[in-house]
């Protein structure tokens, strides 16, 4: 059980990587494994500025999560219009949204039961 805790942990960090070098905005992590009958442990939600800049943080975290540990998510969604793309990686699901389309989704206040930590962003907004 340490092991899969350990590589979760290694995921969500090689994710959040990934969005911090393209300047993804508004990280949040939503614990949701004290929820019952949840798909996933943790959601990453994030926004980007334009279609171009989410498809960009997408890119990024799927060359990041694959060069570290050779992991891919089982399924992406959402590239076509860019407004809001899903990368299911099993346990771990990441939002990257438009701003205006995560505030229309409000993820966060849907699951709001989710234990949510703000992840402070190494650059200037």
């Amino acid at each position: 059980m340490q092991n899969r805790k350990s590589s979760v942990d290694e995921l969500i960090a090689l994710i959040l990587t990934g969005i911090e070098d393209v300047k993804g905005h508004d990280i949040n992590i939503l614990d949701l494994r004290e929820i019952e009958n949840t798909v996933c442990d943790y959601f990453i939600i994030c926004n980007g500025t334009s279609n171009t800049h989410v498809n960009a943080i997408v890119g990024s975290v799927q060359k990041t999560v694959s060069k570290a540990i050779h992991d891919k998510p089982w399924h992406v969604e959402g590239s076509d219009n860019a407004e809001w793309i899903l990368m299911d990686y099993v346990n771990v699901v990441v939002h990257v949204f438009q701003k205006h389309a995560r505030t229309y989704y409000d993820i966060e206040g849907l699951w709001g039961d989710a234990k949510v930590t703000s992840i402070e962003s190494s650059f200037n907004q």
